[in-house]
């Protein structure tokens, strides 16, 4: 095809082409093979800055765009692979060098600088592309996908009337991915559901959440309740990470009678708020953190939500402070959450947790279940 189009120009045209051993490079390297995607903007590419070069060598007045050069060099580092992208960034060099050596002023250091540093960061791009094995921006894309898809399956189900609930999930430093997750199951009498933490924070930590979210919600449902703990220390274990561990507090409430039980593995004791005498009480539930031994043990809370009465499940984010005693933030936590009494549960969770969350650097998340 390419050699087709070569040849419908005019013999005046293809003897200058000729000429320059730019293109003559270039129009070689395209007939080898295949003409591919890669190829065929590496072409543009090069013709771009072959033209923009030669404008800017022939311009005496200062009107030659020099800095689309910045651009054509950021353009590949966004479409190209590696190598096509060092083709590009060798034939941009050669423009450069060519029109400072015709006409010096065209060129300035600073446009040198510009592209020197702007070549570095589209080097990069292009070898963590080639990595993923992605073009352009679509690996930001499966990112947002992922991130859309955490977030909606932390959302809690649509319970029955005389039941609610409420998930409030804040990462540290502003970032879209955290350490802290939330999974749930729902059969329409008997809610379960699991608030994780995995060690570390901010993206570090996102990148174990998002393989986690999706292992524990296959498993949340799929098995017995009181199995649920085990077995996704199990596929902890499976996975031989050399860092970090899972904390988690798992939940079942029958939304028929009210009962609930809880199960914790090292995780932050869940809290009961108890209408009847306006006090919230520490649940008495722990166990061993996840992935550390081959067998987890726990011991469980069994307890039952009547009217009025909320479970209020969280992560040490909120309650741990450098110098103070858990218990101390669990006390804080608790002071603030009888704020959320007079005004309804679902209004106020949020604020408390930017409230506790603030001078902290640390993943948070709160999960509230009542009973209307």
């Amino acid at each position: 095809m390419l050699q087709r189009l070569v040849q419908r120009l005019p013999p005046r045209v293809r003897a200058f082409l000729r000429r320059i051993p730019v293109l003559v490079v270039l129009y070689r390297l395209l007939r080898r093979g295949r003409l591919t995607r890669d190829r065929y903007v590496f072409a543009a590419l090069a013709v771009l800055a072959v033209v923009i070069g030669a404008a800017t060598a022939n311009d005496t007045r200062g009107l030659a765009p020099s800095g689309v050069l910045v651009l054509i060099v950021l353009g590949g580092g966004l479409l190209l692979r590696v190598r096509s992208l060092v083709a590009l960034l060798v034939i941009v060099v050669a423009m450069v060098a060519f029109a400072a050596w015709h006409n010096g002023p065209a060129i300035g250091w600073g446009m040198v600088a510009t592209l020197a540093v702007t070549a570095v960061l589209a080097l990069t791009l292009a070898r963590t592309r080639q990595q993923l094995g992605v073009q352009g921006l679509r690996g930001d894309s499966m990112l947002l996908d992922l991130r859309d898809r955490l977030r909606r399956q932390g959302e809690m189900p649509e319970l029955p009337d005389g039941w609610s609930s409420q998930v409030v999930l804040l990462q540290a430093g502003g970032s879209s991915f955290g350490g802290d997750f939330v999974v749930s199951a729902y059969d329409g009498d008997v809610l379960e559901v699991a608030l994780v933490d995995v060690s570390g924070k901010g993206t570090d930590a996102g990148t174990r959440a998002l393989m986690l979210s999706g292992a524990f919600g296959g498993l949340l449902g799929s098995i017995q309740s009181d199995r649920f703990l085990q077995a996704c220390n199990v596929y902890l274990q499976r996975q031989r990470w050399d860092e970090g561990f899972v904390t988690a507090v798992h939940v079942v409430v029958d939304l028929r009678t009210g009962e609930y039980t809880v199960e914790s593995a090292g995780h932050p004791p869940a809290v009961q708020f108890d209408a009847s005498s306006g006090v919230w009480k520490v649940s008495p539930a722990k166990g061993v953190v996840l992935g550390v031994v081959p067998e987890v043990s726990t011991v469980p809370e069994h307890g039952r939500l009547r009217p009025g009465d909320a479970l209020l499940l969280y992560t040490d984010g909120l309650v741990e402070s450098p110098g103070l005693d858990l218990d101390a933030g669990i006390d804080r936590l608790l002071g603030e959450a009888e704020r959320l009494v007079p005004h309804g549960f679902r209004k106020g969770a949020r604020e408390l947790v930017e409230r506790m969350a603030a001078a902290r650097d640390d993943d948070c998340a709160l999960v509230l279940i009542w009973r209307t």
